[in-house]
């Protein structure tokens, strides 16, 4: 689980932002936060940001998705590290931006934090939080690591060290060179966290075309409850040289994919979507279709590029909100702009229906920006699930949750409060009109 996220110096957020999960006192929908007796406290299981556009709620998805990316794919030699330091200030632009994760694997805490610039990677800390004390495992400053006294003797370690470049962080590393010790914590960020762009197609696509998928049944009825016309989705197999791919991408699908293999493919801009599998040294490709019930019964299939917006980004979202619904489950689903192409009931329905399902032992969380409104509901979030990002005039973001605001009452109308301005996060439209006056003549062309 995700409980405290930092930020220092990343595109609008010039000053070091916090974003927590842990709980406050208050006792709304308090049988679904989970309790973690062990630190005496409890975590929360959804979190809302709202705010205007360009207020820095994107960006701080883009944080969250930066750092797992320079965890889990690392940089390459020689080649400069890709942050993006805040620009409206000469000296931010020249600072090191930092990013700090505090984070629940099995029964433990982890603090994992990396400070870099372009060129390098100026420090990088994990430590172990325990209930009274903190151990820090391993430090890496001036280039220089200091590791805990359990770890130190480890020459191993040591070596692993010193094969890390500069532009690398020291736990990618220590993974790709088979050092366990910290595996945990990179697993944490490569497997549980995950993260959906308003752009981005959910991979995990083929539990639509296996009929023995265990999610399959279900995803397709919800398919059909959330009224986007499509009675089910399924495969349909289609002979390798006729997919709609360039002929280099054919050829290493070729050479790469062995026997059993599956691999995924979406052919863009068309947005069709494919799994291909070596299966007695043939390849089998199929392509995920959509079908639709006619008058007669029969029914009509339909590419899914055919499909509205709205119900390819279902298509994206459900196997996303599935795999959080399991009592077992302990994924962490960042999404951002939840609310793009949907109807504002169908994201209040795919919310409700997680949180139904969360109790005080649910493990998994969900985490949204979004500008609909009709999620800012006390009946549904917690004053403290609800957080708002603020751009001032000087262009720096900040973040705040709702519980801080004193006039955020429990019994409020949030929405009211909001939109008015009271708890800011909204667009400062100076434009009046658009009834301006026009020159009568442009590019010579008159009127």
């Amino acid at each position: 689980m995700l409980i405290r996220f930092t930020i220092d110096n990343w595109m609008s957020f010039k000053n070091e932002v916090a974003f927590s999960m842990i709980a406050s006192r208050e006792r709304q929908h308090g049988d679904r936060v989970y309790k973690l007796d062990k630190y005496g406290s409890r975590i929360l299981p959804v979190a809302a940001i709202y705010g205007g556009n360009a207020s820095g709620k994107t960006n701080f998805f883009k944080a969250i998705h930066f750092a797992k990316t320079m965890i889990v794919r690392g940089s390459q030699p020689d080649s400069l590290i890709p942050v993006e330091a805040f620009r409206l200030d000469a000296n931010s632009f020249e600072r090191p931006t930092k990013f700090a994760f505090e984070i629940l694997i099995e029964d433990n805490i982890y603090e994992y934090s990396f400070v870099i610039t372009s060129k390098e990677v100026i420090e990088e800390k994990l430590v172990l939080i325990k209930t009274t004390s903190e151990t820090i495992l391993f430090e890496r400053k001036n280039g220089k690591p200091h590791f805990d006294s359990a770890l130190d003797k480890d020459q191993f370690l040591h070596f692993a060290f010193q094969g890390t470049r500069e532009n690398q962080l020291f736990l990618t590393n220590s993974v790709s060179q088979k050092v366990d010790n910290f595996k945990p914590i990179y697993d944490w960020f490569k497997d549980t966290l995950e993260l959906v762009a308003p752009d981005s197609r959910f991979e995990p696509f083929e539990q639509f075309l296996d009929e023995l998928n265990p999610l399959y049944i279900t995803m397709n009825e919800m398919l059909s409850e959330l009224d986007t016309g499509i009675s089910h989705l399924g495969g349909e197999e289609i002979p390798f040289e006729n997919m709609p791919i360039d002929e280099l991408l054919r050829q290493r699908l070729k050479e790469d994919i062995k026997e059993g293999m599956t691999v995924r493919i979406t052919s863009e801009p068309i947005n069709e979507r494919f799994i291909i599998t070596r299966k007695n040294e043939q390849l089998i490709a199929k392509k995920l279709v959509a079908y639709h019930s006619k008058d007669d019964g029969s029914e009509a299939k339909f590419e899914i590029r055919h499909e509205s917006d709205g119900s390819q980004r279902v298509i994206d979202l459900l196997p996303a909100f599935l795999e959080l619904s399991p009592k077992n489950s302990n994924r962490v689903y960042v999404i951002d702009e939840i609310d793009r192409s949907l109807h504002t009931l169908m994201t209040q329905k795919l919310v409700s229906a997680y949180l139904n399902r969360c109790s005080n032992e649910t493990r998994s969380q969900l985490l949204i920006t979004t500008h609909d409104v009709l999620l800012m509901d006390q009946d549904l979030l917690r004053r403290d699930e609800m957080w708002v990002a603020e751009r001032g005039s000087n262009g720096v973001s900040t973040l705040l949750s709702f519980s801080e605001f004193k006039e955020v009452r429990y019994d409020k109308d949030i929405r009211k409060s909001y939109l008015q301005g009271r708890l800011g996060g909204i667009p400062r439209i100076l434009l009046s009109g658009i009834s301006r006056e026009l020159p009568e003549e442009i590019n010579g062309e008159l009127f």
